[in-house]
């Protein structure tokens, strides 16, 4: 990177701090909403790093994990920079809300548009034109959708080995073969060659300690790998999985589960049980294979062919 950036027409220069507002919109009352970009600069020139949270609002432990990093000054880079957005999505933060006013997903607008587009697209090529171009690589931090818990994990398409050799360093418990989705925030920055790590752990809005500590680790071991700081963190020897499924409900009912996320689990093993809610229906779920848990569903009301149980496996 050079010696000074710039940012949304704001010069950033090597030793300084910046919080950079973007104005993407208004809301209904004319209340400003900005988007904070916080910019980290080393007093030597070196590669950038960004991180991002809160890309869906109630996904709240990516936003912990970065608030913590900033808190106790482990995101100041000894040399390079490190660009921080805390929260992508302001409007669903605020809402506790997984999407924006209109209902869109961010994650499926990418690389958006410039004008005349959703509240998303708008974003997005705010994300892909202004923040991008600067950065070497990101980390997007997220957690399980509602009442689904995810085990600490990292997703990454193996045959990217960009991506991948990074995803082997940030070292999460679980690292899963996960494809590029189109119009995601990763597939858009893979095509302009920027990796982006996708780290997921918890429940939407719930902490979960465990993993936030894991993704400040993570975070931590990509510093140190690319040489922008040094600090002391252990390794993890992450599980490699290739494939990863599904267990649906066979029946509507209430879900009781016998496993946890992160569990190894066998084939045919008891997984839990649906029952009814008037003690007519005990329904078993068994492992289809052997595998591991990657997420569950705590939601105990279910469907029939509603997702409980998301393991993965090779």
């Amino acid at each position: 990177m050079p010696k000074t950036i710039l940012i949304n027409n704001e010069e950033i220069g090597l030793g300084e701090h910046k919080v950079i507002d973007f104005n993407i919109a208004n809301l209904p009352t004319r209340t400003l909403i900005n988007l904070p970009v916080h910019v980290y600069r080393g007093k030597e020139d070196g590669p950038s790093l960004l991180l991002t949270g809160g890309l869906h609002g109630d996904e709240i432990n990516g936003v912990e994990i970065i608030r913590r990093l900033i808190e106790f000054g482990e995101i100041i880079p000894l040399k390079g920079t490190v660009i921080a957005i805390p929260i992508v999505n302001i409007y669903g933060f605020i809402q506790n809300s997984r999407g924006l006013p209109d209902g869109k997903d961010i994650n499926r607008s990418f690389p958006g548009v410039a004008k005349g587009g959703s509240l998303a697209t708008l974003l997005a090529h705010t994300l892909m034109n202004h923040i991008i171009p600067n950065v070497d690589l990101g980390i997007d931090f997220h957690t399980g959708g509602a009442s689904r818990s995810n085990y600490p994990q990292m997703r990454v398409d193996f045959s990217y080995k960009n991506a991948f050799e990074l995803a082997k360093i940030f070292d999460a418990p679980l690292t899963l073969d996960s494809k590029l989705i189109p119009k995601s925030f990763r597939s858009a920055s893979q095509k302009k060659n920027t990796p982006i790590l996708v780290f997921e752990t918890g429940e939407s809005l719930r902490f979960d300690e465990f993993g936030i500590q894991e993704g400040i680790n993570g975070a931590k071991r990509i510093m140190n790998h690319i040489g922008i700081n040094s600090f002391n963190v252990s390794q993890n020897n992450s599980i490699y999985l290739e494939h990863s499924s599904l267990i649906r409900a066979s029946y509507a009912g209430l879900f009781l589960p016998k496993v946890n996320p992160g569990d190894t689990i066998k084939k045919r093993q008891i997984l839990g049980h649906v029952n009814g809610a008037y003690g007519e229906l005990h329904s078993k779920i068994q492992a289809p294979k052997d595998g591991v848990v990657v997420g569950i569903n705590n939601c105990p009301v279910v469907n029939k062919g509603d997702a409980i149980i998301h393991y993965s496996f090779n």
